[in-house]
This record gives structure tokens, C-alpha cells and sequence, in this order.
């Protein structure tokens, strides 16, 4: 392993020597190198010259990743190198500072001598792999997870590492702890390259939802919602629907709900929820709202017998549609309209209201009719109307009276079964108060004939 100026490189050193029929050589220092990311790295060859060659002999020289019409690109004029690229020692030693992923290629070394159609290409070249630190996250247990810092570079047999949390240093070590759900981002970096920090780990940021071409749709058409969330590592979506219970129903587990051919039952209230192993976040609600033609409509009439003369009936429309529908009533075989409103109202019913009725239900999505609805009405002119209501109101009133002398008569018989008994008892009583009279007569025509027989 050798540091240096700006970051760390791994060399591994498996010496490549490239000879050719003629005697020129070329021998790479190492044919694979791995390197952190924003660090500066060192590649080198020697070259070997044929019996009677010097460094003179060469004319020029150069490092290449990639060609041009058959001919290597010399890195110097190559635009994602500018400014970063450098050759020392003849121009047989390549630096690259500030590498980038992007680097990571096979690096060969080209050199032309003096004798005209002398090139030569030391190939293979040198493998240069570029990698970032990554926080990698673990679940300890239900309620806490551990971090560590990974490179795909083979590092020393203990490397130390530097921990941040909200952009403060908070600890040294190959791992830290922290609780689930936490919403602090958290970085590491080698100790001694601070400049090559790793990206941030953290949970999902709260959710935004959209809906495209627009939350409010023709039935029929197309819309698709879309869930996006701030999140390292990428976060895990969810969509769900607001039914009215206290769990909402679970609808995708993809970033976008689409519906292809949306119909007025998916009005409603629609979240998405955002996850990751740092934590999970639910977003606001997004209200879909479906417009449709208003559906057929349905008449309803009440009272539904036939209609008589001076009467009044009542027609009900009804229809679903978003918006809701406005409401016109015809007769048919009339261009005119009747009336307005949802419910329409005949008083003083005529023979000239009789006959069939439909309403129109219309709002800004379009319009339907309803089927003919007949209101029938009965041939009884007013005065015989009144005879018939006389005649039933006469009937009623005697039907009271009987009802009422019937009740009297009852309750005349019942008085008198109750009196009879007593009016006999008296006159048991009478009849044998006069024998009590006689005997007293007797009595005294008894005493007359001594009192005679005394005075004689």
C-alpha cells in the first residue's frame, strides 16, 4: 500500500514486461491499481532499449485509455483529463490527481522512435479501478442498526475510520451504532483523507406525491401518481388509499401508481409511504377527482295512480356525475322546457298535464336524458267528484250515529238489569207490612168480646 499526495492508492504488484521482435521493452511498475476516490494516483514503465538506442532515439511518448479513428488519444488532449494529467521521468511515469470513478480504465504507454514507422504500444496495460467509500447499513436487533465503512480497494489489516453525524465528527472505528429511525445523515472517511468522505447515509425526507397529466381526470382516461422521497439508501415505496377505516387499503409497491383507464370509483384520497433501513415517512394526501357524464337518469312520481282533476303530483331526477348535474324537465313532443330543478311539481292537475315526461341531467362533462315516464290521468269531472265525496262523507256520519245510538241502547239495558232487584225488594216489603195491620185488628176483635162480656 502506498499514500499519496491527496488520497490512497493500492498497487498490486505483479511486474508486465512487453518486449518486441527488435529489442524495445517495456516493463509496468504494476498492472493494477485501486484507488479511493478524489485520491492522487501513480503509474509507471521502464523502458528497455535494443543494443545502440538511448532515451534520444525516442521522439515522442505518451499515456492512453482510448483511440480515435485506429490512433491512441494522447490523456493531455483529452477533455475529462484536463488539467489533471502529468508525465515525469522522460514522461514514463503517469499521474492522475483528483481521480474519478469514471477513471477506472486500462492505462497502456506509447512511444515512436526516430526511424520512421517505429511505434510501439506496451499492452496489456495497467487496470486502474476508482471506488468511493460506502457506508453499508446492518440491523442489529428491532430498534437498532449498525453502520460500516466499506471499500471495495483492499485496505490495510486495520484501517481507522472517521464518523460524522450531521457534519460533526462524532467517533473513530470501523463501525457505530445508531438507533432505527434516526433522521441524522452519517459519512465516514479513512483517517488522514478527509477530503475523500463517503456519501451520507439517511432515512426517507418526507414524501411529495404528483399526479400527471393532473389530479383531476375524465373517466376513462389516464393519470399516473408518482412517489419520490430524498433517500441514502434509495427508499422503498408504498401507495395506499383512504377508505374510511383506520387502515388505509394497500394498493402498489412502486414508485408510480398508474391507472390506465381510470373510472369514478378511484375518486378519493390516495399517500404513499417511503422507506429505507434508517427509517420511513408517510406523505400528505393527493385527492384524485374523477369527472364523468352524468349517468342515465331515473324519474320517480309520487302519488303513482292516476292523476284527478285538481290534484297535484311531484317528479323526482335523479343521476350520479361529477359535478353534480343540473336538471331540466320536458313533455314530450315539446321543445320547451317545463321546468327546472330536481323536483318538479303539478298543482291544480288538469287533462292537459296528462301524458309522457322526461328530465335532462347536464353538467360541464356532458348530458343524458332519461326514458318517458307517463302520467296517466282519470275522466272524473269536479262535480262528480264532489257528489262521490258527499256521498261518502253521508254514509260516514250515519255509520257514526248507529255506532253511537248502538252504544246507547247497551248502556240503557245494562242500567236497568241493575234497578229491577231492587224495586222488587221493596215491594215484597209492602206486600207484608199490611198482614202486620190485620193481625193487629184481630188482636182487637179479640178484646171486644170480653170487654163486652165485662160491661154486661
Amino acid at each position: 500500500m502506498s499514500p499519496s499526495a491527496g488520497g490512497l492508492v493500492v498497487f498490486l504488484l505483479s511486474v508486465q514486461v512487453i518486449q518486441s521482435q527488435d529489442g524495445w521493452r517495456v516493463k509496468y511498475c504494476q498492472t493494477d491499481v485501486c484507488a479511493a476516490k478524489g485520491s492522487t494516483v501513480e503509474i509507471s514503465c521502464d523502458i528497455t532499449y535494443p543494443p545502440g538506442k538511448y532515451p534520444s532515439d525516442i521522439k515522442d511518448r505518451f499515456w492512453f485509455t482510448k483511440e480515435k479513428d485506429g490512433e491512441p488519444v494522447d490523456l493531455r488532449t483529452d477533455s475529462e483529463y484536463s488539467g489533471r494529467v502529468t508525465y515525469g521521468y522522460y514522461k514514463s511515469t503517469l499521474t492522475i490527481t483528483d481521480v474519478r470513478e469514471s477513471d477506472s480504465a486500462e492505462y497502456k504507454f506509447r512511444f515512436m522512435t526516430n526511424e520512421p514507422g517505429e511505434k510501439y504500444t506496451g499492452s496489456p496495460g495497467v487496470t486502474l479501478s476508482v471506488t468511493g467509500l460506502q457506508v453499508q447499513v446492518r440491523r442489529s436487533d428491532s430498534t437498532w442498526l449498525e453502520l460500516t465503512c466499506h471499500s471495495s480497494c483492499v485496505l490495510s489489516d486495520h484501517p481507522e475510520y472517521v464518523w460524522y453525524k450531521n457534519e460533526e465528527i462524532i467517533k473513530r472505528g470501523s463501525s457505530l451504532p445508531v438507533s432505527s429511525g434516526s433522521t441524522d445523515r452519517y459519512s465516514c472517511y479513512l483517517r488522514g483523507y478527509w477530503k475523500n468522505r463517503s456519501p451520507a447515509v439517511y432515512g426517507p425526507q418526507r414524501p411529495s406525491v404528483s399526479a400527471s397529466p393532473s389530479a383531476e381526470m375524465l373517466e376513462g382516461g389516464s393519470v399516473t401518481l408518482t412517489c419520490s422521497a430524498d433517500a441514502n439508501p434509495a427508499a422503498n415505496y408504498t401507495w395506499y388509499k383512504e377508505d374510511g377505516t383506520s387502515d388505509p387499503r394497500l394498493l402498489s409497491e412502486e414508485p408510480q401508481l398508474v391507472f390506465s383507464s381510470i373510472q369514478s370509483s378511484d375518486s378519493g384520497n390516495y399517500s404513499c409511504t417511503a422507506e429505507n433501513q434508517l427509517g420511513r415517512k408517510t406523505s400528505d394526501f393527493i385527492s384524485i377527482d374523477v369527472k364523468y357524464g352524468p349517468q342515465r337518469p331515473s324519474v320517480s312520481v309520487s302519488p303513482s295512480a292516476e292523476m284527478l282533476e285538481g290534484g297535484s303530483v311531484t317528479l323526482t331526477c335523479s343521476t350520479d356525475a361529477n359535478p353534480a348535474a343540473n336538471y331540466t324537465w320536458y313533455k314530450e313532443h315539446e321543445d320547451s322546457p317545463r321546468a327546472s330543478g330536481q323536483i318538479f311539481t303539478i298543482t291544480d292537475f288538469t287533462a292537459e298535464h296528462s301524458g309522457n315526461y322526461y328530465c335532462e341531467a347536464q353538467n360541464e362533462m356532458g348530458r343524458s336524458n332519461s326514458t318517458l315516464r307517463l302520467i296517466p290521468f282519470s275522466a272524473v269531472d269536479r262535480t262528480t267528484m264532489i257528489i262521490h265525496i258527499t256521498r261518502w262523507t253521508l254514509v260516514s256520519v250515519m255509520l257514526i250515529l248507529l255506532l253511537v245510538f248502538c252504544l246507547w241502547t247497551r248502556k240503557k239495558k245494562a242500567v236497568s238489569s241493575t234497578t229491577e232487584p231492587h224495586e222488587s225488594r221493596e215491594a215484597v216489603e209492602m206486600d207484608l207490612h199490611p198482614e202486620y195491620e190485620d193481625l193487629s185488628d184481630m188482636a182487637a176483635q179479640r178484646e171486644d168480646p170480653e170487654e163486652q162480656e165485662d160491661q154486661v
